[in-house]
């Protein structure tokens, strides 16, 4: 290239390459990880992928997984001082607080007793003996959106990568014509439909090639995947490799990462054009899976994403979220959970039962969980928002079933026994796949960031 027409940016970036290179492939050579794709991992992984079953809205851990007898008995009177004095709480502020007991029964399910709401019945006599159920989360965000800020990318600060973005930095993608991070969202009818904002699948400060990517519950995944009318895919090619020849000779000049961003994000859309038709065909599903689904697929329901996310998993797919926005029950909490559960309850089964079948369950870490819980005292007949202690669960990729860990009090307030952090949370899914959670990191602003922030530790009980 001439010198002459270097940019001060290009000057300064190849500047700090040429020394940071050296120290960064002495670093990688003793910590096992690249910019590319980790390898080898940092140990033996026994999950592959993951699916994020993502209730957004704060899911009542009091309805679902958590049972309370003790609540159930003081229902009605009110809540100790000593368990709420100096607490956070959201609209309940100056409120009389009062107990508001456990809406539905819970039943054991399984050769293991798993306790689980009757709201889950499909979950509990097909899955129970799969699944952890984790009963002590507590998280730092009361309100939806840092709460969801933090689930998704370990922080409340705005403009962290989020989980999937870190995996498939981490460990790079096995699909060849689809992204490694995808999304889908339905919605329910039974609660406040909480908005989902597309930074919680953002890439934040790694490379823009591994920002998630939202497919569309019905109809083409992707807008404008499909070549116009007139245009073949060899015309749609030619295209495609003369913008990236155009590309590489500015990337030569102005020496900008996100140019290398743009080429691949390109190539990637090409190739979802062949991918992404054959990934939404499911007229090749036969009527025994459609029927476990309860779907044909294709219609935007959750059950139709949870097919569709089997699909992906299939493919290589290395993160793979599912948000149902259906569960802010802050009226009606009886009726309402009961609506919203059974609307995800078959799709859930489903997609448990026929991983085990496809024998994918061993190596797909499934997470099913919230991004806070509701409180024990009643706000009318619903709950508020509540942070010190939920419920969430895991299934596959080297997780123990049919079992719980930690738990909450009598009142369902606090998480007392192995209180697990969201950060804990994080640490565990990126060991199951291989990965130390303190080694991935990138630097960013003079500093090396990863996952879990500064926290974090391993959830080692709940390991197979």
């Amino acid at each position: 290239m001439n010198p002459l027409h270097s940019t001060r940016r290009a000057f300064f970036g190849r500047t700090a390459q040429g020394v940071g290179s050296v120290a960064l492939a002495s670093l990688l050579a003793d910590k096992g990880l690249s910019a590319e794709p980790m390898s080898p991992l940092h140990h033996a992984a026994q999950a592959k992928r993951v699916i994020w079953l993502y209730m957004a809205g704060g899911m009542s851990h009091l309805e679902t997984f958590d049972p309370k007898p003790k609540l159930a008995e003081l229902h009605g009177k009110p809540m100790p001082e000593s368990i709420t004095k100096g607490q956070q709480i959201a609209q309940l502020q100056g409120a009389k607080l009062m107990c508001f007991g456990p809406q539905h029964p819970f039943k054991k399910y399984g050769k293991s007793g798993l306790e689980i709401s009757t709201v889950f019945p499909l979950l509990g006599e097909k899955c129970a003996d799969d699944i952890c159920i984790l009963r002590s989360l507590h998280t730092d965000a009361i309100n939806h959106d840092p709460a969801h800020t933090l689930m998704n990318t370990g922080s409340m600060i705005p403009g962290r990568p989020s989980a999937g973005s870190w995996l498939w930095y981490g460990l790079g993608n096995e699909a060849k014509d689809l992204p490694g991070f995808t999304v889908l969202v339905s919605t329910g009818r039974f609660g406040q439909s909480q908005p989902i904002a597309a930074r919680q699948w953002h890439s934040g400060f790694l490379p823009g090639k591994y920002q998630g990517v939202h497919l569309r519950g019905q109809g083409d995944p992707v807008l404008y995947v499909r070549n116009p009318k007139g245009v073949s895919n060899q015309q749609q090619k030619d295209v495609i490799d003369a913008v990236a020849k155009l590309n590489t000779i500015e990337n030569e000049v102005v020496d900008d990462p996100e140019i290398a961003t743009r080429i691949s994000q390109y190539e990637l859309a090409f190739q979802m054009q062949t991918g992404v038709p054959d990934l939404v065909d499911f007229s090749k599903e036969p009527k025994a899976i459609t029927d476990l689904y309860g779907t044909k697929g294709g219609d935007g329901s959750f059950a139709s994403n949870c097919l569709l996310a089997r699909r992906l998993a299939e493919k290589g797919v290395r993160f793979i979220q599912l948000y149902h926005r259906d569960w802010d029950h802050h009226g009606s909490v009886k009726d309402h959970i009961a609506g919203t559960a059974k609307e995800v309850d078959q799709g859930v089964a489903a997609l448990l039962t026929d991983l085990k079948n496809r024998d994918m369950l061993k190596d797909t870490l499934v997470v099913f969980g919230t991004e806070f819980g509701r409180t024990p005292m009643g706000q009318g007949n619903g709950r508020d928002h509540h942070l010190a202690g939920f419920s969430m669960w895991l299934a596959g990729g080297g997780i123990k079933g049919g079992m719980t860990h930690g738990n909450t009090d009598d009142f369902g307030y606090h998480a007392v026994e192995n209180k697990v952090h969201v950060n804990d949370l994080h640490a565990t899914m990126l060991h199951l796949l291989g990965i130390d959670h303190k080694l991935l990191t990138h630097k960013f602003q003079g500093r090396n960031f990863r996952l879990t922030d500064i926290a974090g530790e391993v959830i080692k009980p709940v390991l197979a």
